[in-house]
């Protein structure tokens, strides 16, 4: 633990360095200072200010990713045009008007860049509406066909989501610095079905973990939760498959990690 984690006197808490939960939030910390670090970050509401906030930049960067590219003023397009419009006199000028047409060679004439840039916009429509029927005919046939699944009485299978955990549990103590605080039920979907799960296997649903999030255990969709152990950066993980309920725990994973 670094000084800037820790407050008067050496203990553990507030004021909190903006280093220190930038870090805690991109994940550099390692994965005990991380545990020990979130329950007491949570619990502060000026450091919980400071990650939403890191949060809210981190979602504002990820957008820019799928924004459309602004279009180019007219000023620097028109110079453009003269740019390259120069550039091809400057390298066929044979071309220019001083020798006849058919003598000028195929390869040295001057493209009209205004009617390039006119059959080009053409083209890209004309593919932009034919991707387009293929998108609504696909829809259209996938919408008339009936769910085979449904029909057979198979009934739908999970499809795994989050990240993936071996199916002893390997790899769950790195996912504790960004679940502590969450509440994802994934494919169980709500709480009252979480807790049916937890009820099944033996344990109070009166106790609220401390996260909750879908995983992938071994291919198999699952919601693990995280639960304190009295211990300090001490935690239990468990891990139910998706077809946990009533009579049936579906344990995919138990297992205390951290400090013993």
């Amino acid at each position: 633990m670094t000084d800037e984690s820790r407050g008067i006197g050496g203990t553990i808490g507030p004021p909190w360095s903006v280093d220190v939960l930038a870090d805690l939030h991109a994940g550099v910390l390692d994965d005990t200072r991380a545990a020990e670090l979130w329950p007491l970050v949570n619990a502060d509401p000026e450091a919980r200010a400071i990650l939403d906030a890191l949060d809210a930049t981190q979602a504002d960067l990820a957008s820019l990713a799928d924004a459309p590219a602004p279009r180019m003023p007219a000023e620097f397009a028109a110079r453009l045009d003269a740019a390259l419009a120069a550039e091809a006199a400057a390298a066929f000028p044979q071309a220019q008007g001083a020798a006849p047409a058919a003598a000028a060679p195929r390869d040295a004439q001057v493209v009209d860049l205004a009617a390039a840039r006119r059959k080009r916009n053409k083209r890209l429509g004309w593919a932009a509406g034919v991707l387009t029927a293929a998108a609504a005919a696909v829809v259209a046939v996938t919408v008339a066909l009936p769910n085979t699944s449904q029909q057979s009485g198979t009934p739908n299978v999970a499809a795994p989501t989050g990240p993936s955990v071996a199916s002893d549990g390997s790899g769950a103590q790195a996912l504790l610095g960004k679940s502590v605080g969450v509440r994802d039920f994934g494919p169980l979907q709500n709480e009252d079905r979480l807790d049916a799960c937890i009820a099944a296997a033996g344990l109070d649903p009166k106790v609220r973990p401390e996260g909750i999030r879908p995983v992938n255990v071994g291919g198999k969709a699952g919601v693990m939760i995280i639960l304190t152990t009295g211990k300090l950066a001490q935690f239990r993980l468990v891990a139910f498959g998706a077809d946990c309920g009533p009579g049936n725990p579906a344990v995919l994973f138990d297992k205390v990690v951290g400090e013993k």
